[in-house]
C-alpha cells in the first residue's frame, strides 16, 4: 500500500533517531560505529518463469542489522517500491523492537521488489521459493528467522519454510525457521493477529497513564490490512467510536462511528473499504487531519511528515505501520503536546508473538490463544512502563525514551560480549 513517495532516506532517518538516543545516553562512539551500521546486506536478483512460460528477473534483499542479542528476526515484504536502504532501515528498527521487548533477537528484514497483486498463484509461490533460495545461506532456526510484513501471508511463510526444509533436512519440517505459519504447520494461535492486538494493549496502558477514556474515545486509523482492522475491532469492541478508516483506494468516514463488523464486511466483499454506503468519502492525506482523540497509522512509512504535522488533530499517535512519522514530525508533534506511541513499541506484539511461535517450534509445545494474549498483554505492560519511566527521567518524548533503552541494552550486551577475535 504506497500512499505517499518517501521523500527521505529511511535509512538516515533511522540512523538519525538512533543518534538522539545514543546522544542522551552518553555512548561512547566505538559503540556508536558498531550499532549505526548494519552487519550483513545480501541483495539477490533471481530469475522466475511465469504461468505464459516467459521468465522475468526480479530483486529481493535480507539485511541483519546487528545480532548480538540472538537470531536476526524480521518481515519479509512484497512491494514494487522495496529498497535495500528501507530494509536496512526496518532491520535497525528490529534491533530496538526486539530490545524493548526483551526479547533474545537481533533485527533483520527482507523485501522482493514486486507488486504481488498482479501474479497468479503459482507465480507467487514460484517468487516466494525461488527467493528463499537464493537468501537461504543466512536462514536457519538460530540463524535468521522471518515472518510476515507488507503483502505476506502465512501462506507465503508455509512456502518458505518447506523450501527451506527440502533444502537443509532432506524434508523434514523445520517449524522454528519461520514464524506466522498457518496453525497446522506449528504457527502459533494468535499470532495472526498479535500486531493489532499489541496497538490495542499500547493504547490501553497509555489511556490509563495519560487518563483517555477509551469508551469515549473517536478514533481514526490509516490502513485497514490485518493490522489496522484488528486493532479496529478491538477497540471497536471496547466501546471506542471508530469514525475513519481507509486503504490503498482512499478512506471513509462518520462522525457517528463507523458499524466496524460491516465495514469488514464490506471490505470482504468488494476488495475495498472506499464505497461504503453508511460513509462518507475522504483521501488518506484528509483522514490524517480528521478530529479525533487516537490516530493509528497502519499503512506504510512517512505519512506524518513537517508539511501535515501542524495540522494533526488527535491527542494520541500509535503507531502500527512502521516508520509512518518523520523526525522534523515528531519534534512539532512533541512541541504540540501529542502523545506517539512509538512504532519500535506499539507495533511490537507482532514480533512478541513470534517469538511466542518459535519458543514453541523448538519445543513442539504449543500454547493456547489464552496463554499467548495473557503473555503479549504482560509484555507489552512490562515495556510502556518502562519507556513512560525513561521520558519521565530525561523529559523527552516516547521514542526518544523507548530508543534509549534499547541502544543502552544491546550496548550492554556488545560490551560484554567483546569485540571477535
Amino acid at each position: 500500500m504506497v500512499l505517499t513517495t518517501p521523500e527521505h532516506s529511511l535509512y538516515a532517518i533511522a540512523v538519525e533517531q538512533f543518534n538522539q538516543a545514543a546522544d542522551l545516553i552518553g555512548l561512547e562512539d566505538e559503540l556508536r560505529q558498531i550499532l549505526s551500521t548494519c552487519k550483513r546486506e545480501l541483495t539477490v536478483n533471481f530469475p522466475v518463469e511465469m504461468d505464459d512460460g516467459s521468465i522475468k528477473v526480479f530483486t529481493g534483499y535480507r539485511v541483519h542489522h546487528n545480532l548480538a542479542a540472538g537470531p536476526a528476526k524480521g518481515g519479509i515484504r512484497y512491494h514494487p517500491n522495496v529498497t535495500l536502504d528501507e530494509v536496512k532501515a526496518l532491520a535497525m528498527w528490529m534491533t530496538w523492537k526486539c530490545a524493548i521487548m526483551g526479547l533474545p533477537f537481533g533485527g533483520g528484514k527482507g523485501g522482493v521488489r514486486v507488486d504481488p497483486k498482479l501474479l497468479s498463484p503459482g507465480e507467487l509461490q514460484n517468487l516466494t521459493r525461488r527467493y528463499t533460495t537464493e537468501i537461504s545461506i543466512l536462514l536457519g532456526p538460530h540463524q535468521d528467522i522471518p515472518a510476515p510484513d507488507v503483502n505476506t501471508n502465512p501462506q507465503i511463510m508455509a512456502w518458505i519454510m518447506d523450501t527451506y526444509s527440502m533444502h537443509r533436512h532432506g524434508g523434514v519440517s523445520v517449524p522454528a525457521v519461520v514464524t506466522g505459519k498457518p496453525p497446522i504447520l506449528g504457527g502459533s494461535a494468535g499470532r495472526l493477529e498479535a500486531t493489532g492486538r499489541g496497538v490495542v494493549f499500547a493504547i490501553e496502558e497509555a489511556a490509563k497513564t495519560y487518563a483517555i477514556d477509551l469508551t469515549q474515545a473517536r478514533v481514526v486509523i490509516q490502513g485497514f490490512g490485518n493490522a489496522g482492522s484488528t486493532a479496529a475491532r478491538l477497540l471497536y469492541e471496547l466501546g471506542s467510536r471508530i469514525i475513519a478508516v481507509s486503504d490503498s483506494r482512499g478512506g471513509i468516514y462518520n462522525p457517528n462511528g463507523l458499524d466496524i463488523p460491516a465495514v469488514f464486511a464490506y471490505k470482504q466483499q468488494t476488495g475495498s473499504v472506499v464505497g461504503y454506503p453508511e460513509a462518507e468519502r475522504v483521501t488518506n492525506e484528509e483522514l490524517l487531519e480528521l478530529p479525533c482523540d487516537i490516530l493509528i497509522p497502519a499503512a506504510l512509512e512517512e505519512q506524518i511528515t513537517e508539511r501535515n504535522a501542524a495540522r494533526i488533530r488527535a491527542r494520541l499517535i500509535a503507531e502500527a505501520a512502521n516508520g509512518p512519522t518523520t523526525p522534523e514530525a515528531d519534534r512539532i508533534l512533541f512541541d504540540r503536546g501529542i502523545i506517539v506511541l512509538p512504532d519500535i513499541y506499539a507495533n511490537a506484539g507482532g514480533v512478541t508473538v513470534s517469538y511466542f511461535e518459535w519458543v514453541q517450534g523448538l519445543q513442539h509445545f504449543y500454547w493456547t490463544e489464552e496463554e499467548v494474549n495473557s503473555r503479549l498483554r504482560t509484555i507489552m505492560t512490562r515495556a510502556f512502563q518502562a519507556i513512560h519511566a525513561t521520558a519521565e527521567r530525561y523529559h523527552v518524548q516516547l521514542r526518544t525514551a523507548a530508543l534509549a533503552l534499547a541502544v543502552q541494552r544491546v550496548a550492554e550486551i556488545t560490551r560484554l560480549r567483546g569485540i571477535y577475535p
